[in-house]
């Protein structure tokens, strides 16, 4: 480090930085959140217990103290409605990790870990004694539960209006000569759009929100939970058949199929609480999700995401809070669908964001990136920032895991932990519970 420039920044760093964890800086946090009705929490990967355990500390404070009402996670929306279910008193489920049981889709470890077990449980407790009104929720983001949302929606009509189910079996039996298999949905629609499903799946969506309609005047507020989930649901549908669809188009268009649903769930919720209270929600996402495209380079291939998109509807009702690491060990798998593997984190690369932060020789702390000073001023030029999500290759650590950003363009605050350790699956596997053998890194990556 003998740039002059990053020896100013480190010293404004120091300075400007407020030491965090173990209880301290979160009342800081607060004050930066303020009155915001949307704050986004992210994590430099989908596998560090002390991301998770940090983002549950900040939602029960905002939930106790600034009555946010739901956590809404990078999930699948009828995986994690169960957990709602449970959380609220609304199922059979005894035990908190019986809630987690239909997470079954890889990564499995993103949800069904210790920190989200006790997570949850902390959740039904706050809401044990409450109204129903005055309860939080926990709500799944994604949309990659094309077959899982169909068999909710139609197990609601056979409920509630039979011949109406008819009408949706037919229309969503086009999807079944795919054997649940989305991916060959994806690609027969992409080479014969005559085969697409998507009008059944719009056609579908509007009577079905039609009809909801018209049983919300029946029967008011009773069953409007019932309501907007299966509402929820076949909206999903349609999205995801247009995901799906699109999967052989490029990667920028499934991005933003997959995070305008997201927002457009979030701004659901939102609306969906403030019928009883204030719609304040919680965004559980990786940094990715929720820092402001428009300071990443993607931004110039046509990407949007959860954080431009909440933030261009919102302003300042929306705070968004990333998290950094500079090594240490992650949870995460070699491949797309391969077990689960405790990794070594490699050593920042240096002059990135990690490796400034890691130099400025504080374990955790949270750095407010609002108005900066002018000896800060230089964080806003671009750096490389890292993502880990669920596959990790420290072989080929800088192509497959940095992008240039401007940190202070694309979060409220960065809460960073200098070294980070792997979060803890439910289901323990050799490899996992073997870890890596610590190796020495090259300096070259």
């Amino acid at each position: 480090m003998n740039n002059q420039k990053d020896i100013t920044l480190l010293e404004g760093i120091r300075s400007a930085a407020i030491p965090f964890g173990e209880h301290r800086g979160y009342d800081e946090l607060m004050d930066l959140i303020g009155n915001a009705s949307f704050v986004l929490l992210g994590e430099a990967t989908h596998g560090t217990h002390e991301f998770y355990n940090i983002r549950a500390e900040i939602t029960m404070r905002l939930i106790r103290e600034k009555n946010f009402a739901a956590v809404a996670v990078e999930a699948d929306w009828p995986d994690a409605y169960r957990v709602n279910r449970y959380i609220r008193g609304m199922n059979l489920d005894r035990y908190a990790v019986d809630s987690l049981s239909d997470f079954k889709r890889f990564p499995t470890w993103m949800w069904r870990n210790t920190e989200v077990l006790d997570f949850i449980g902390e959740l039904r407790e706050h809401n044990t004694l409450l109204p129903d009104e005055g309860k939080v929720g926990f709500y799944g983001l994604d949309l990659y539960s094309l077959y899982s949302s169909i068999e909710e929606v139609l197990s609601y009509l056979d409920r509630t209006d039979p011949e109406a189910a008819k009408r949706a079996r037919y229309r969503y039996s086009c999807f079944e000569q795919f054997n649940h298999d989305e991916e060959s949905y994806g690609l027969e629609a992409a080479l014969n759009v005559d085969k697409s499903c998507e009008d059944e799946v719009v056609a579908q969506l509007r009577e079905l929100q039609q009809n909801n309609m018209s049983r919300l005047r029946r029967e008011g507020l009773t069953a409007r939970g019932e309501l907007f989930y299966a509402g929820q649901n076949a909206r999903l549908i349609k999205n995801a058949e247009e995901y799906y669809r699109s999967m052989f188009a490029g990667r920028v268009s499934t991005w933003n199929i997959r995070d305008r649903h997201m927002a457009e769930t979030v701004n659901a919720l939102a609306e969906h609480f403030s019928q009883t209270r204030p719609g304040k929600i919680v965004v559980w996402e990786h940094n990715s999700h929720i820092g402001d495209a428009r300071a990443t380079d993607f931004s110039s291939w046509g990407e949007v995401n959860v954080g431009q998109i909440i933030r261009e509807q919102h302003g300042s009702e929306a705070v968004l809070i990333g998290f950094t690491t500079s090594h240490g060990t992650v949870s995460a798998a070699s491949d797309w669908g391969e077990t689960v593997e405790r990794k070594q984190v490699r050593p920042a690369i240096p002059g990135s964001y990690e490796d400034l932060f890691h130099n400025a020789g504080i374990y955790s702390f949270l750095l407010p990136l609002r108005d900066l000073p002018g000896n800060l001023k230089a964080l806003n030029d671009k750096r490389l920032e890292r993502a880990i999500g669920v596959v990790y290759l420290p072989q080929s650590e800088r192509t497959s895991h940095y992008f240039q950003a401007s940190l202070p363009r694309q979060f409220d605050a960065v809460i960073h932990i200098d070294r980070t350790t792997a979060l803890e699956p439910l289901e323990y596997t050799p490899v996992w519970e073997e870890g890596e053998v610590p190796e020495t890194f090259p300096a070259g990556l």
